[in-house]
């Protein structure tokens, strides 16, 4: 059986749950690979789940939002450490200028070559949130996080990238897109029942109480809808800190569950989808409401425009227009039609192109190709 080694920001964790490196570790176990992740985390230590998924985790210091990222000295020489250890086929880092992607330059400097995943270019197609990250953001996206870039290997990117972007950074020629896909098992028989317009339908945003998510934005929609359709549930599902300023000021009319962990129930009774992200990648969130049959309304930016065809599997909207975002969500709750609609459309575009049946076959070739050149000998190792 041949070991993939993910060097990634984090597996499972209260608030920093990656949920890219849980589903591809997932996804490339059923493909029959063993897969050992390389992670951040809230204490140092080996996790070994089963025979086929092992994890190292590094201690951090973790730096919230708006920068919601960990620093861990001595990941890089734990990495290093499990490569002479485990000797995997295949090494691959997830994600750009989060602290784990420094090891990619470390790894190269030795004669280690790794293949780069990442969902979106921070800094440069992802922005945080307010004026002084997004300076830092883009000041090192084009020093230390170009340099990640010219480091790997091969990169495969989540959904495409401007081409005069990866052209600029002078990596286009080794640049592919795969996206992580979905398993549509949890989400394919969900039965879902058509309500009357403004009747118990029920609006849900899925995710973390993040600044760049632009959740306030959402609360600020439902507010002033649910003066008018006051049998509309509004809902955020997901982890945030006690105390949070957004719960406390939206309680009353907005409910908040919390992290929850049964998502394939809850969107099987969501009609309406919100995903109002400033910036986004691939999100996991909006590839399970659409398979679960949702209707969808998401922020024009990132990967959503790549999942949702405006209009027919769902709405886009200007980020940051809250107008524009409580005027598609009114549609939809006061047009049942509509909704079933662009619910059904939502899953024929998921289960077209991004099941996991499809996916996998692409990670299968792309490892297939790489494995000949790996550098899995035991000379290679540093």
């Amino acid at each position: 059986m041949q070991a993939i080694l993910l060097i990634s920001p984090y597996f499972r964790e209260e608030h920093r749950w990656m949920v890219s490196t849980v589903k591809l570790a997932e996804l490339w176990q059923r493909l029959g690979y063993r897969v050992i992740v390389a992670c951040m985390g809230a204490k140092t230590g080996r996790e070994a789940v089963s025979d086929t998924l092992t994890i190292y985790r590094k201690k951090d210091f973790f730096i919230p939002d708006p920068w919601n990222t960990g620093i861990a000295f001595g990941f890089t020489g734990m990495a290093r450490r499990i490569i002479r250890e485990e000797r995997p086929d295949i090494i691959i880092v997830n994600k750009v200028l989060f602290w784990t992607s420094l090891t990619l330059i470390a790894l190269r400097a030795r004669g280690i070559h790794a293949l780069l995943l990442t969902d979106a270019l921070v800094g440069i197609t992802w922005m945080p949130r307010g004026r002084l990250p997004r300076i830092v953001a883009r000041i090192a996206a084009w020093t230390v996080g170009w340099i990640i870039l010219r480091c790997a290997a091969r990169i495969v990117t989540f959904h495409p990238q401007p081409g005069k972007v990866l052209k600029r950074l002078g990596v286009a020629g080794k640049t592919q897109v795969v996206p992580t896909g979905i398993d549509l098992g949890p989400f394919r028989d969900s039965e879902r029942e058509t309500r009357d317009s403004g009747s118990r339908v029920t609006v849900t945003y899925l995710g973390r109480l993040e600044s760049v998510k632009g959740v306030d934005d959402y609360l600020a929609a439902a507010v002033e809808l649910k003066k008018e359709h006051p049998g509309a549930k509004f809902q955020v599902v997901g982890w945030y800190k006690e105390g949070h300023p957004l719960v406390a000021q939206y309680e009353r009319e907005v409910l908040f569950t919390g992290l929850r962990h049964d998502i394939a129930a809850i969107l099987a009774s969501t009609d309406i989808f919100v995903l109002p992200s400033y910036s986004e990648g691939l999100s996991n969130s909006l590839m399970e409401a659409m398979a679960s049959g949702c209707a969808c309304v998401a922020s024009d930016v990132g990967g959503n425009a790549y999942l949702i065809q405006n209009g027919v599997s769902g709405f886009l909207f200007p980020a940051g227009d809250r107008q524009s975002l409580a005027a598609h969500i009114r549609r939809l709750i006061e047009d049942p039609h509509k909704r079933k609609a662009m619910g059904e459309a939502a899953q024929r575009r998921i289960a077209q192109s991004f099941a996991w049946e499809i996916v996998g076959s692409l990670y299968d070739r792309l490892f297939a190709e790489m494995t000949p050149s790996s550098p899995a000998a035991p000379d290679r190792y540093c």
